[in-house]
């Protein structure tokens, strides 16, 4: 099934709308302090899709992100890939391959490979796990999700990791339709917020590396107010400067600012990866909040993503269904109001490849620990 894996330049990884799977992104980690590494490979058509016409080759490639846990030991991290996504119930088998022809490019400790996957989930395909509000319910237990992605495998090595890196829920706009369409599409809420914003004075500017003590203002403010951790200035710094310009796959970062009489009130990163703009982080002001600059500023930032060509505009996160409970809840009642579609991925599995170290590692994540070996 796999032919012809071999290393690659980072810079020579292909244009992808996956920006982790881009020579930007390798680049960011890589001045973060993490390795990276960058595979071509090649496989038939046939043995990832059943209806392939022509059994070609089809080329592809993938960025993984090696993550030291100590000393000796390391784990291979796969944010959003393979791009490559087969039909259902050849996934698992194809993963196997990859994984096993990954082996020798690894390093000698790690441990596993974790692929944090943005296929589609196979729980989100069909109409009976939705409710009659058209919700989706969500997976089945642990050992039935296993059981099904292992399906077709040779050793049913796949284990579902215990939590996701990266959302495995977020929400897609069409960035194809008209301005105005857009905004039909759309909750008439937000569109009332939209225009309330403009009436209020809110105006969205660009803004450069400069200015980035504002948007990190706002980020502690937001953070503080949600409960979550704080990342140094330092990473949104390398964030915004990487560029990767001379690579097959570069990216475009934007700093946007919405401000009521020159006072900041929201931000945030937007970042263009071929034809997907990605709303990356957001943050806001706890004051004011009746200006509905948040809403001005995703408004502004699509608009300028389909000037710039982009055809999908990613909103990055959201909770898989309406729950009240669910720390992510107001973020969703936010998001879906800009009227795209959900989309629900399978999130992050664990192919081990030293199963006693990995079963370990596993241990220490479900009780929070450390991993340490001696």
């Amino acid at each position: 099934m796999i032919t012809d894996l071999f290393r690659k330049d980072n810079e020579e990884l292909y244009e992808t709308s996956i920006v982790q799977q881009s020579a930007y992104w390798s680049s960011v980690k890589q001045h973060l302090g993490y390795k990276t590494i960058a595979v071509n490979y090649s496989t038939k058509a046939s043995s990832l899709f059943r209806n392939s016409e022509q059994d070609k080759n089809l080329v592809s490639d993938l960025l993984v992100i090696i993550q030291q846990i100590n000393q000796y030991h390391s784990i291979a991290y796969v944010p959003y890939g393979p791009e490559i996504e087969p039909d259902e119930e050849l996934q698992g088998s194809f993963l196997e391959e990859l994984s096993e022809s990954l082996r020798s490019q690894l390093p000698i400790g790690c441990i596993m490979i974790r692929y944090d996957l943005h296929w589609e989930s196979y729980w989100a395909k069909d109409k009976s796990n939705f409710d009659e509000q058209g919700h989706w319910i969500g997976e089945p237990l642990l050992s039935a999700q296993e059981f099904r992605f292992n399906y077709n495998t040779l050793n049913w090595n796949f284990e579902k990791a215990q939590s996701n890196i990266l959302p495995s829920n977020t929400v897609f706009v069409n960035l194809r339709k008209s301005p105005d369409d857009l905004l039909s599409s759309m909750k008439p809420k937000t569109r009332y917020n939209i225009k309330l914003a403009s009436r209020k004075n809110v105006e969205v500017k660009m803004m450069g590396i400069e200015n980035l003590p504002i948007w990190y203002k706002l980020y502690q403010d937001t953070a503080t107010r949600n409960g979550i951790y704080v990342d140094q200035m330092s990473y949104f710094e390398t964030v915004l400067s990487t560029r990767a310009a001379d690579t097959l796959s570069p990216a475009e970062v934007f700093l946007l600012v919405a401000e009521q009489n020159t006072v900041p009130l929201a931000a945030m990163f937007l970042i263009i990866s071929s034809k997907r703009a990605s709303y990356l982080y957001g943050a806001s002001s706890s004051k004011n909040r009746n200006t509905m600059a948040t809403y001005a500023l995703q408004w502004e930032a699509m608009k300028f993503s389909k000037a710039k060509g982009c055809t999908e505009y990613d909103m990055f996160g959201v909770a898989p269904r309406p729950e009240p409970t669910h720390p992510m809840y107001g973020l969703y009642k936010f998001k879906v109001g800009f009227g795209g579609s959900i989309h629900h991925s399978l999130g992050c599995w664990d192919y081990p490849l030293i199963e006693d170290k990995y079963n370990f590692f596993r241990a220490t994540e479900l009780n929070g620990q450390g991993f340490h070996i001696n």
